[in-house]
């Protein structure tokens, strides 16, 4: 697509994004009136939201705008099968400069819908607005289908802490671009492109899990909302925990550990639950640890000590991280 955003207008915009769109059985009404209409069969509705700013969640000189949206489609959606939930919709929000190519959004709304299609959810309507930085709001939507949901605080002393997905992947991705290199191309599509195990949220709580979130902030910093939720202790076993050669490769060759990345990297969006100690796990789920009663040590440590080591993102921490 030829032209900028503000030569093809507000309504031209909203015109090339929405026809872009598929949908699923759950959408009563997509985009083109006052509101969508989403089915909730269970009377219940699951909702998360998520804002990627450019510059600090995204580089367009090392995502494309079609990574962009598959990025930001997945770790909302990936929140709501963390609940135990199954996805059903989401909603953009973007802001973007009148100077922007036209066909920058117009990727991004390709990438977001790929990567809806891949979780069963659908894009049903949104807002576009001028403004200075790229800014892509995203709010999903998700049916619990007459299940309760899985919280954080529900983990009780004797589970046993499991994960599936990937580790690390995303953090030693971003390592590889920040020194100017593309490859390993696995770790830096990681980086630009996670992967949710969406279908194992609803089936983790079909299998009883008591507690269960998504690896957004890093593992140790999110186990440890689930450990002060629960009011209990977890604690990890490194050797329990697999790292690929290819990463202990990239730890060598940037002077990093790698087990730091897997314990503090976030943005994988892996998901990670306590179960009892009896439930049979099916063998994408690798138990990782164990629920202990508090102590006075931290809510989350690694083969019984502290995890000191820095990391774990928080947006307001004195670095960003």
């Amino acid at each position: 697509m030829k032209g900028t955003v503000g030569e093809l207008g507000e309504f031209g915009l909203i015109r090339e994004l929405t026809s872009r769109l598929t949908t699923t059985p759950a959408v009563r009404l997509g985009p083109g009136d006052d509101a969508a209409v989403v089915s909730a069969p269970d009377r219940r509705v699951v909702a998360s939201t998520d804002i990627l700013l450019e510059g600090r969640h995204f580089r367009r000189d090392w995502s494309t705008a079609y990574d962009v949206g598959r990025k930001a489609a997945a770790q909302n959606l990936a929140d709501i099968a963390a609940m135990g939930a199954v996805p059903t919709a989401i909603l953009l929000g973007l802001v973007v400069p009148a100077e922007l190519p036209a066909a920058w959004p117009v990727e991004l709304m390709d990438g977001i819908r790929d990567e809806c299609q891949v979780a069963g959810a659908a894009v049903v309507g949104g807002d576009v607005v001028r403004g200075d930085t790229i800014t892509v709001a995203i709010t999903a939507l998700g049916d619990l289908r007459n299940h309760e949901p899985v919280l954080r605080s529900g983990a009780q002393p004797g589970d046993v802490v499991a994960v599936t997905g990937w580790l690390g992947w995303s953090a030693a991705g971003f390592a590889v671009l920040s020194r100017g290199f593309r490859s390993p191309r696995a770790f830096v599509e990681a980086h630009r492109r996670p992967e949710p195990p969406y279908h194992a949220g609803p089936a983790a709580a079909g299998l009883g899990a008591t507690a269960m979130t998504d690896v957004s902030d890093g593992l140790v910093a999110d186990l440890g909302h689930i450990a002060e939720a629960s009011k209990v202790r977890i604690d990890l076993r490194a050797g329990l925990i697999d790292i690929p050669s290819q990463m202990n490769d990239i730890g060598q060759a940037v002077g990093v550990d790698p087990l730091q990345w897997v314990l503090t990297g976030g943005e994988d969006h892996a998901i990670v639950a306590t179960f009892p100690p009896d439930v049979k796990l099916p063998a994408r789920w690798k138990v990782i640890g164990e629920v202990l009663n508090p102590s006075a040590l931290p809510q989350v440590t690694v083969d019984g000590a502290p995890w000191t080591s820095k990391g774990g993102w928080d947006h307001f921490g004195s670095d960003g991280s």
